[in-house]
């Protein structure tokens, strides 16, 4: 608001304002997460072995002698081997491995800010005088 009174009584200019603001700010973030992890790993080995052997050896000398005179020679001689054997292996391994793993989190950020503000402001001027224009 301006007001000019150019009269006797002089200038008369007056201006005031006052007010309030008020803002507010809400935000809100959530976060719910969770991971699971599972892992195994079995192995197993297994070996068979089995051998044999069989070994026979015969032998055998005979001699025999006669003469005309009535004299008589007899010799044997024989040998017998025999032999048998078995083996047999058996191998038996395992191993293994398990894991697990589980995880789980929760986040929440809020951010609350109220902004409050009162502003007044005035300007007056009051002179007996009027103002003067100089021309230039």
């Amino acid at each position: 608001m301006s007001e000019y009174d150019g009269g006797d009584t002089g200038a008369d200019y007056g201006h005031v304002e006052t007010g309030q603001e008020h803002e507010s700010l809400d935000q809100l973030h959530q976060v719910d997460a969770s991971e699971s992890d599972y892992n195994n790993q079995f192995n197993v080995y297994e070996q068979d072995h089995a051998s044999a052997e069989n070994t026979s050896f015969d032998q055998g000398h005979h001699v025999e002698y006669s003469n005309p005179d009535g004299a008589h020679y007899e010799e044997s001689d024989f040998t017998s081997y025999d032999h048998s054997a078995a083996e047999s292996d058996h191998v038996f391994a395992a191993e293994g491995s398990e894991s697990s793993h589980q995880a789980e989190f929760s986040q929440l950020d809020a951010l609350q800010a109220q902004l409050d503000s009162a502003f007044s402001q005035a300007t007056v001027i009051d002179t007996d005088t009027p103002p003067s224009i100089a021309a230039g």
